[in-house]
């Protein structure tokens, strides 16, 4: 057997590190959503992009993909 699944997992330090970056930049996508209003689109624009920093782009590009060739 081949140690080759393990030489692509992150440390645990790292791991820390890369969860509370994206989890500040989702709690600030949250926090962008209080200054909504019907006047100004900016807030959800900033909303959205943060949000989508914070989550999809952990658990796509960040993500240990289970769906590879083996």
């Amino acid at each position: 057997m081949s140690n080759r699944a393990q030489e692509r997992e992150n440390n645990l330090g790292q791991s820390v590190i890369l969860f509370v970056i994206f989890f500040v930049l989702f709690l600030g996508g949250i926090f962008a959503m209080s200054f909504l209003s019907l006047s100004n689109a900016w807030p959800m624009a900033i909303a959205l992009g943060l949000c989508f920093v914070g989550l999809v782009i952990p658990l796509t590009w960040l993500n240990k993909s289970d769906s590879g060739a083996k």
